[in-house]
């Protein structure tokens, strides 16, 4: 069943802060019905998330999350830069990030966290054949490389440090790709 897209009446700011912007979007659907919904300003450019695997170890980081206060466990990732490719920018986060670069890059998946309040792709991807490079970064302290071996990835998925809903996708998705 297909059906019509809302009309989009007006779009203005609801909030803004240095980082984020809260759109007021006000609809009207087919059906006469008028809403105003609340969403972040959509993406400007996508992000991409690596998962590094060197032989049987996975290449993760910990890195301060402030919106937990706490110290998480995770994969590499940033926003791509204009005029870069998903895989260029992938490697670019890589050789930021741990400090390595890689010669084979394989798409697991894209996705789109809530989408309800916005819209913000991430391209997600394996890599391995790694060669030492450094890039400067944009991260406060050095982050802290941590190799966790694939055979533990159900550990890692019940890891209370672990449990950002985009890392957990990647891992279920690398889990999947590891089987077939």
């Amino acid at each position: 069943m297909s059906q019509q897209l809302p009309e989009i009446l007006d779009i203005s700011i609801a909030a803004k802060s240095r980082i984020f912007e809260i759109q007021a979007v006000e609809l009207k659907f087919s059906n006469g019905e008028h809403r105003t919904y609340e969403r972040f300003r959509p993406a400007t450019r996508a992000a991409v998330m690596v998962l590094p695997i060197d032989g049987d170890d996975l290449l993760m980081l910990r890195e301060y999350a402030v919106g937990t206060e706490r110290y998480e466990l995770g994969f590499c990732k940033g926003l791509m830069e204009k005029g870069e490719t998903p895989e260029q920018s992938a490697n670019r986060e890589l050789q930021e990030e741990i400090g390595l670069g890689a010669k084979h890059f394989e798409l697991l998946r894209t996705v789109n966290s809530n989408l309800t309040f916005m819209n913000a792709p991430m391209h997600i991807f394996v890599a391995r054949d790694f060669y030492p490079s450094k890039l400067a970064g944009d991260e406060p302290e050095p982050l802290e490389l941590v190799r966790m071996p694939l055979a533990k990835i159900d550990a890692l998925l019940a890891d209370e440090h672990f449990n950002e809903a985009r890392n957990l996708v990647a891992l279920y998705a690398l889990r999947d790709y590891l089987k077939g």
